[in-house]
């Protein structure tokens, strides 16, 4: 049996069958194999004798090995050889002799596992090197080796003779079998303890002699747990090999490591107890493999699992078997349990082992410890030595169990998917003394008949609740007795399932798993040539250009090279610092763009120091965050995730501690001391806008140096805004040329009384905002498909990483039909850029200006939270802030205060009451309201607005302007041209406001 972990070139510790046996007939022939070494040459001699029964065809696999004779009771026959079979038929009964040699070698430098080495430093024969019949067999090996060998096969009892200089060994194994296996050198140090009715042995080389204790104790310890938990063990003997090559593998009676896999010092606590149970999952009960592998997950299960477990760290473990299943396997590569055979790369790993270590762990909790247990002695006695199948298991849990359990194991072996289950918006209603909460469990594919557990938290009670669902979509309807805060769906990870986004950390397994592209940086030598080549080999996209795509953004995971690669910037991730504190780091972080993909962050100081630590990142698949000085970790994190499926509620009223609550001023006192004071708005409220200069006059007269940012106003027109501040313009001037009413359109007496303060004052007014145009254009068709001119104003650093952000603003799009056409991610890149640009504004001044305290003004939306403006500004400076909203419901982490400011009736202004249309520089009247003033006054439909008060206009905004200062029951003198070409004639009107 053949259990292989490529230990020095991957973390995993894994193991694959050497041994299957099928129903063994009555009488099962015995092979008896002696064999002899030239081990300066490196070379095998064997003679193979099998007894046979009549005439028959006999195959032999013979790879890699000289046949040189064939003999029936010492007559010769003959035999032919077909690829890498022989094939003999012997004329009658008698004993079959079968001599031939073997050429092993091995460098002695080399690191790769092989099946077959014999050298001075060893043999190793875990391949073809003897002979291997068609049927299983009763092997009887004898070995002649130099004097001062010792060896170890398959065995329940092993003898040596010494004589003449050589030792001969004689391996006793009386369970039939189809291959063997045969380690020897001149290097072991052999220890032996009883345990019981176990013969325990370990083969240790001198140097690593200190190690024989721990190993011996751990493999008691091992074999009291499993042979009270299963039955005896179902062997004589059991040995630990130290092996000269990278190794773990577990055989029959013995498991052989590498002398650098021993001294790793996690194998001793979860490695020794997987290979010592694989003495009966494997090695005692076989694989049927052509049904399906079913030992390595059960083996995972009861060995690093259980491990895992009784450090009180069971559901960490099972949450991580779903990263590395959803990091590795993808419908590409998915394929059902019954055609796993074994481990060859992660996604097989993920499935054979980790999926199926899950269904044993779903089958326990569905038939109690006791009968699980039970049902594991029953399979184990029912199976000894012959090959076994997930049908005999399913038979043998049938047995023991009070279900029907059919139905379960065909979904989760047949099927190549996992469940993927989302859970809707909970309503919560009062219900006698507790409360009803009702919301829907949605299976996103094709559904699982599953048992989901529910957890209902009130404070710090926690009331577990257990649901089945079987179809698409599975009403919920369960009660509390508390009024519930939080509702999370398996939050312990029983069921094997996709994750969450929010569950799904940013991790190195990902990057393993999917297709990438790869950013090269600029210039920078080889540092980076045997990263890229290893990407390459796996068919990732080599990508020379920091510039990447919005669409390109959104569809994929990124590698980027070197700290100072501008793809970093252009993919939304900034101030990443690199390798400050070290040689090496790789920073796996979510892709802003798409939260579903991952963005790999890699700097390294040299070539040295990459090449060192690069390869061993396949070590450290599940930490999001590595750093590695001359090849030695430094550094290793895992993201923070959430743990189950959260079910959103609006269940608990946001409250207010009367006693606490406070006037305006004493918010502004509280805040005064910040760098910046976001106060929000509702941009037509009176009231809102008082607050804000409220906060304005008190801080400018506590003798704080101030400016107020405001998002009404968009950057271009900042020198005219100056120009009014300072006094050098009139209001008409300054609205004319800040294009406010056509930019912003909200009243202007709204805004007047924090302008005209600002203007007595001399208080700089700082326009925050990016053009119209651009985010008009952005909403349309995305930042890509600026024009060069519109893309030089786009802030240099974006962040789209905010998932709770990008989900409130998607809610806004959905309520909003007329926003749809051009698709949701154009209107978020839009929003962003107004964001992003407002907090880049404002960072500049302030940093242009360390000595000044800035008020920004702003709508609550980009407020609120702080996902906005605030924390785009404090990602650019690290400047304190607070924020003050406005009439806003109260919500945790909303604000820092809110404010509720007593409604104010602000003045109308006053209107001509007409319907406009602006064409070709003309203002046209298209229409009136009921009861217009200028209908009453002689104005006709299709009449042009020529001037107003002897002031000519052109467009709504004059008319806006003319109007501002206008009161009601005064007259304005309207002039308009009526008629068309020469027919028309100009006509003066007076109108009473």
């Amino acid at each position: 049996m053949k259990y292989f972990a490529l230990l020095i070139t991957m973390i995993f510790f894994c193991s694959i069958s050497f041994v299957s046996a099928s129903d063994q007939p009555a009488a099962t022939p015995e092979y008896l194999l002696s064999v002899s070494f030239d081990i300066a040459k490196s070379r095998l001699d064997g003679v193979a004798t099998l007894p046979v029964r009549g005439k028959q065809n006999l195959f032999f696999d013979v790879s890699g090995l000289t046949v040189t004779d064939v003999t029936l009771d010492d007559t010769q026959i003959p035999f032919s050889k077909s690829g890498d079979h022989i094939e003999v038929t012997p004329a009658g009964s008698g004993l079959l002799k079968i001599s031939y040699n073997g050429f092993f070698y091995t460098p002695s430098d080399s690191s790769h596992i092989v099946d077959n080495t014999i050298s001075a430093h060893g043999i190793f024969l875990t391949g073809l090197w003897y002979p291997l019949p068609r049927r299983t067999t009763i092997y009887r090996l004898k070995a002649i080796l130099p004097e001062g060998y010792d060896a170890v096969s398959e065995a329940d009892r092993i003898d040596s003779v010494a004589q003449r200089g050589k030792k001969e060994f004689t391996f006793t194994f009386d369970h039939p079998a189809e291959r063997l296996n045969f380690i020897a050198t001149d290097r072991f140090r052999i220890s032996r303890e009883r345990f019981g009715e176990i013969d325990l042995y370990a083969y240790f080389f001198d140097e690593d002699a200190g190690l024989v204790r721990e190993y011996l104790q751990h493999a008691k310890a091992y074999l009291d747990l499993y042979q009270k938990m299963l039955g005896p063990y179902p062997y004589l003997r059991f040995s630990i090999v130290e092996n000269i090559l990278p190794t773990g593998y577990s055989m029959p009676t013995f498991t052989l490591l590498g002398k650098d896999v021993v001294k790793l010092p996690f194998i001793v606590k979860t490695s020794l107890g997987h290979e010592i149970l694989h003495q009966w999952f494997g090695n005692s009960v076989y694989i049927d493999y052509e049904r399906g592998n079913w030992a390595e997950g059960l083996t995972t299960y009861l060995a690093d699992y259980l491990y895992a477990e009784k450090k009180g760290e069971g559901a960490d473990y099972r949450k991580q078997i779903m990263i590395d299943y959803q990091s590795y396997v993808n419908k590409d590569n998915a394929f059902p349990l019954t055609d796993f055979r074994g481990r060859t790369d992660f996604p097989s790993k993920a499935i054979g082992y980790g999926k199926a270590a899950m269904i044993f762990h779903m089958l326990k909790n569905m038939t109690g410890e006791q009968r699980f247990r039970q049902a594991l002695r029953g399979f184990i006695a029912a199976n000894a030595f012959r090959k076994a199948s997930w049908e005999d298991l399913i038979s043998s849990f049938q047995s023991f169990s009070a279900e029907n359990l059919k139905g379960f194991f065909a979904q989760w072996l047949e099927r190549k998917d996992v469940p993927d289950i989302e859970a809707g918006t909970a309503v919560v209603r009062q219900k006698g003394d507790g409360y009803e909460i009702s919301f829907e469990l949605r299976q996103m594919n094709n559904p699982y008949s599953l048992t989901v557990p529910i957890a209902v938290y009130s404070g710090v009670k926690k009331e577990p609740v257990s649901v089945g669902i079987e179809k698409a979509v599975s009403p919920m309807v369960i009660y509390s007795r508390y009024l519930p805060d939080r509702i999370v769906i398996d939050e312990d990870y029983a069921i094997m399932r996709k994750l969450s986004r929010d569950e799904f950390p940013p991790v190195i397994a990902r990057v393993l798993g999917d297709r990438l592209i790869v950013v090269v940086p600029p210039p920078s030598g080889k540092v980076y040539d045997s990263i890229i080549q290893f990407f390459a080999d796996r068919g990732a996209t080599i990508e020379k250009s920091a510039d990447i795509g919005e669409a390109t953004k959104t569809k994929t995971s990124f590698v980027v090279l070197g700290a100072d690669n501008k793809a970093l910037r252009h993919l939304g991730i900034f101030d990443w610092t690199g390798a400050v504190k070290s040689g090496f780091m790789i920073d796996v972080m979510r892709n802003p763009f798409n939260p579903d993909r991952v963005i790999v962050a890699i700097d390294s100081k040299s070539q040295e120091e990459a090449d060192a630590a690069f390869p061993k990142i396949l070590h450290y698949g599940k930490f999001s965050r590595l750093a590695f000085t001359d090849g030695k970790n430094i550094l290793k994190e895992i993201e923070t995730s959430t743990r189950g499926v959260a079910v959103k509620s609006e269940t608990e009223a946001a409250a207010v501690h009367v006693p606490d609550m406070m006037g305006l001023s004493q918010v502004i006192g509280s805040v005064a001391d910040k760098h910046i004071i976001y106060v929000g708005e509702n941009h037509d409220s009176y009231a809102n806008h008082a607050v804000q200069l409220e906060t304005i006059k008190r801080l400018q007269a506590s003798g704080k140096s101030i400016a107020i940012g405001m998002e009404m106003f968009q950057r271009p027109f900042q020198p005219v805004i100056d120009r009014y501040i300072a006094g050098s313009i009139d209001q008409k001037t300054f609205l004319k040329q800040t294009e406010y009413f056509s930019r912003w359109g909200f009243d202007y007496d709204l805004y007047k009384p924090i302008l005209d303060f600002a203007r007595g004052y001399k208080i700089p007014v700082i326009a925050l905002n990016i053009e119209k145009e651009v985010v008009d254009a952005v909403a349309r068709k995305g930042i890509d498909s600026l024009p060069a001119e519109l893309k030089a104003k786009v802030p240099g650093s974006m962040d789209f990483s905010n998932d709770e952000y990008r989900a409130s603003l998607k809610k806004i799009f959905a309520e909003h039909p007329t926003m749809q056409e051009h698709g949701f991610d154009f209107f978020y890149q839009s929003q962003l850029l107004w964001d992003e640009t407002m907090a880049e504004t404002a960072s500049d001044y302030l940093s242009k200006n360390p000595g000044r305290q800035m008020i920004v003004l702003a709508g609550n939306g980009h407020l609120a939270f702080g996902f906005g403006i605030p924390r785009r500004t404090n990602r650019r400076d690290n400047l304190s802030y607070a924020v003050i909203l406005n009439d806003v419901q109260p919500e945790k982490g909303i604000a820092d205060y809110v404010v509720f400011p007593k409604h104010i009736e602000g003045s109308q202004p006053v209107r001509l009451m007409v319907l406009l249309a602006e064409e070709k520089g003309q203002l046209r009247i298209s229409g009136f309201p009921e009861n217009s003033i200028s209908r009453k006054a002689g104005l006709a439909e299709g009449d042009v607005i020529v001037a107003i008060d002897g002031i000519p206009v052109h467009d709504i905004s004059d008319v806006k302007i003319c109007l501002l200062d206008k009161k009601r029951g005064e007259q304005v003198s309207v002039k308009v041209s009526r008629g068309y070409g020469s027919a028309a004639k100009e006509l003066q009107f007076e109108i009473t406001l």
